[in-house]
């Protein structure tokens, strides 16, 4: 983990906004993590057709985040968003365990991509509080998290 925060701090302090995309299935979660972040709140959202771009300050660091939308036909369009980012972050929803293969294969596909080779990722397992929703060692397994080449595996359990 310390790897990972050293990198992000490198990406963060004296440089640009750190540009951000936030992806993972439709239903996941990702625009109400946006304005999480960014307002504080949780808020009313509906399903996102396109993306929300924001940029969030935290701690004097200013991130540009692009929430992209998650349903099966804007999947493709993605790697349109791929170029410079410095962080990728794969929401999922813990609850929906009928997915979790699906959202499985969309990880393993984007780690799999050349210009996202560089990018910290983060995968955040959303809906915690949900019944039945699987801990975060248990999303890991379900999405083989520690079969990515190239990639730190780390479970940070952090109560925002």
């Amino acid at each position: 983990m310390g790897f990972a925060l050293s990198r992000l701090r490198m990406l963060w302090f004296g440089r640009k906004p750190c540009r951000i995309l936030m992806v993972g299935l439709d239903n996941a979660g990702k625009t109400t993590v946006l304005y999480k972040l960014k307002l504080g709140e949780v808020i009313t959202t509906i399903p996102t057709i396109g993306f929300n771009l924001e940029t969030v300050e935290y701690r004097n660091v200013s991130f540009t985040v692009w929430d992209v939308g998650g349903q099966q036909r804007i999947r493709a369009l993605w790697k349109y968003y791929f170029r410079d980012t410095e962080a990728l972050i794969f929401v999922v929803d813990s609850a929906d365990q009928e997915r979790l293969e699906e959202a499985r294969q969309e990880i393993h596909t984007l780690t799999d991509d050349l210009e996202l080779r560089d990018a910290v990722m983060l995968v955040f397992a959303n809906k915690q509080d949900m019944p039945n929703a699987l801990s975060a060692a248990e999303i890991t397994r379900a999405l083989e998290l520690h079969s990515i080449k190239g990639r730190e595996v780390t479970d940070n359990r952090n109560n925002c």
